[in-house]
């Protein structure tokens, strides 16, 4: 199956059948050869490999709803069914150890076999965070890699949005069904990445946004990129998940350091003391990578002294800090910090702290 604007029966029936993971599929496609074969076989042949449940499940007719939804949803412009049979199938995923039997896809599958390097952190991401995952992305996107992320709120999003400005474009791996978007807040970078990106997911459509998924998209982040960079992280965070995965399937691991009093950087210092190359720069990750593109430093505009700028040294600071700090009065203080903030320098954080934008 080499046409990806056809409609490969086969493949949908087996994807569509209830209760058969991807790791049963790969065990019958292993044993039988193909979808037509697997579809052919007698239900003792397939309980040499399937429980009961999941025999009966394959050889009943699928959800004639879901089954003709989907088959209308590949009609569509820039929708199409990805199987390990298609010549273009991603040859780093054939690389994991569990590679999606299909993947359905929104926009240009083509850049799934392009060089990509995976972003991930924080759905509560500082600013600052936000902020230096955007920057990167755009930067490593313009040296020609695609960034892929999971669509999540916070560093993803930031990740995703600096993918599409760069050259490299972005993909993004999501934990449900093509046809919902989650979180519903990154609905306009959903639109974005379908039209100038790609986005992947390997459950059918109407798959709701269930924890048990996103371990699973974890892995095609980090399996579809030559490394993973991780921007802010808390110490229980799912992108150390990613960051494990990504070590157990042989990719680079980068993280980014932060303030030592930032809860949000504990998982990135931890990835750090187990080996993960600390980045303060792109250029740290191509280096890295041996990527031959180089980046050209960037020309910053010069800027006169700012006493309160100057008393914010990165981390989240409170109101009494700065006084103390500037020797400004609160009142001149505070119109100082809404003037800082109103010009994009500076962050207003819960609990009245403060946290400069480099």
């Amino acid at each position: 199956m080499n046409d990806a604007s056809s409609t490969p029966d086969p493949w949908l029936r087996l994807a569509l059948a209830p209760g058969v993971g991807n790791t049963s599929l790969i065990r019958l496609l292993t044993a039988f050869g193909s979808p037509e074969a697997v579809l052919a076989s007698s239900r003792s042949a397939l309980a040499q490999h399937l429980s009961p449940a999941q025999c009966d499940a394959l050889l009943a007719e699928p959800d004639p709803a879901l089954f003709d939804a989907t088959r209308s949803w590949l009609t569509q412009p820039g929708n199409s069914l990805m199987t390990l049979a298609d010549t273009d199938y991603p040859k780093a995923l054939l690389e994991i150890a569990d590679p999606p039997a299909v993947l359905y896809c929104k926009g240009q599958r083509a850049l799934l076999n392009q060089p990509s390097l995976g972003i991930v952190g924080s759905r509560n991401a500082t600013p600052q965070g936000a902020r230096d995952a955007e920057a990167f992305a755009h930067a490593l996107s313009d040296a020609g890699l695609t960034i892929v992320s999971g669509l999540a709120l916070g560093i993803d999003a930031a990740a995703h949005r600096g993918g599409l400005a760069g050259a490299g474009s972005s993909v993004a791996i999501i934990g449900t069904g093509l046809d919902r978007i989650y979180p519903a807040r990154n609905k306009a970078l959903a639109h974005q990445l379908a039209e100038n990106g790609l986005i992947v997911s390997e459950f059918p459509l109407g798959t709701p946004p269930l924890p048990g998924h996103f371990p699973r998209r974890n892995r095609l982040i980090s399996g579809l990129s030559r490394g993973v960079l991780v921007v802010e992280a808390a110490p229980d965070s799912g992108s150390l998940i990613t960051a494990r995965v990504a070590t157990e399937q042989g990719r680079e691991v980068f993280a980014m350091p932060g303030s030592i009093h930032s809860p949000l950087a504990r998982g990135c210092h931890a990835l750090i003391k187990q080996g993960a190359k600390l980045v303060e720069s792109a250029a740290d990750i191509l280096d890295e990578l041996a990527w031959q593109q180089r980046l050209a430093p960037p020309v910053l505009p010069e800027t006169p002294p700012d006493p309160v700028l100057d008393a914010l040294d990165g981390a989240p600071t409170t109101l009494d800090t700065l006084t103390q700090r500037t020797g400004l009065t609160l009142d001149a203080l505070s119109a100082k910090l809404l003037t800082l903030e109103l010009e994009g320098r500076i962050a207003s954080l819960p609990g009245g702290r403060y946290q400069k934008i480099y």
